[in-house]
């Protein structure tokens, strides 16, 4: 069984027992968080779509860590200027472990 979620503007295709990376949500390691916006819930040869979201269709998630992704470089350089700039940036990240989906039968 696998649902495609929206979670922080992304929507991700899930299965439960998934670790997924999305962006940082307020939440405490081991607590559990349900997101409600369910697009598609899929299972036993049957296929639920939203129009957009199902009601009633839930996912449980449990927050694995809190954490910043790899750096990366944003290097600016005008040619024949004389100017350049460096700068880095690390994107902050929730790590979700997927407990139950629950579709919206």
């Amino acid at each position: 069984m696998y649902a495609i979620v929206e979670i922080g503007g992304e929507q991700h295709r899930v299965s439960e027992g998934d670790l997924i990376k999305v962006e940082k949500l307020n939440g405490e390691v081991g607590q559990k968080m349900e997101f409600n916006d369910v697009l598609l819930v899929a299972g036993q040869g049957e296929v639920t779509v939203g129009r957009p979201k199902i009601e009633q269709a839930k996912v449980i998630a449990e927050v694995v860590r809190q954490g910043k992704g790899r750096k990366t470089i944003v290097f600016t350089y005008r040619r024949r200027k004389d100017s350049s700039r460096k700068l880095g940036h690390r994107q902050l990240f929730t790590e979700l472990r997927i407990v139950e989906i629950q579709g919206g039968d």
